[in-house]
């Protein structure tokens, strides 16, 4: 088995469709490395993968929105063909079985952060919940005489 993860910002909004009975999420995920080439020039380049989520679940369809990071995991396929251009190209898929939002860009906080504790498996399996944050610990005041040593 050969599995792709990939963490990157979405291109666009999600498309939901119905497929023969069932549900399947589209979208697709840019991941840009920034380097410096062998002159030290910094560079730039974007990967592009187009994502197909088959789901019962598309409650996760609303926070699928054009800049939005996610973490998805899933079995990678490569097409290659000529472009218009008459060059060769190839394209970059992913069945996911597992997504998970991680926040991005236009992470407005109005329902998006309860949103991203949750992470959506593939279709047979429940979906896990992650622990929630913690509020941070207020200092206590320490008495000399409460120490235990």
């Amino acid at each position: 088995m050969i599995k792709l993860q990939v963490i990157g910002n979405l291109g666009k909004d999600c498309i939901v469709k119905e497929v023969n009975g069932k549900n399947v999420i589209n979208f697709s995920v840019a991941h840009t490395e920034r380097y410096k080439d062998a002159q030290g020039n910094q560079k730039e380049r974007t990967t592009w993968v187009e994502c197909a989520y088959w789901t019962d679940r598309t409650a996760i369809a609303p926070y699928l929105t054009k800049g939005t990071t996610v973490y998805a995991e899933g079995s990678p396929e490569a097409d290659a063909y000529m472009n218009k251009d008459n060059q060769a190209s190839a394209t970059l898929r992913m069945r996911v079985q597992n997504i998970q939002l991680l926040g991005g860009r236009n992470n407005d906080n109005q329902g998006a952060s309860a949103a991203n504790t949750n992470s959506y498996a593939g279709s047979n399996t429940p979906s896990a919940q992650r622990p929630a944050a913690t509020a941070p610990v207020a200092s206590m005041p320490e008495a000399a005489d409460d120490l235990p040593f």
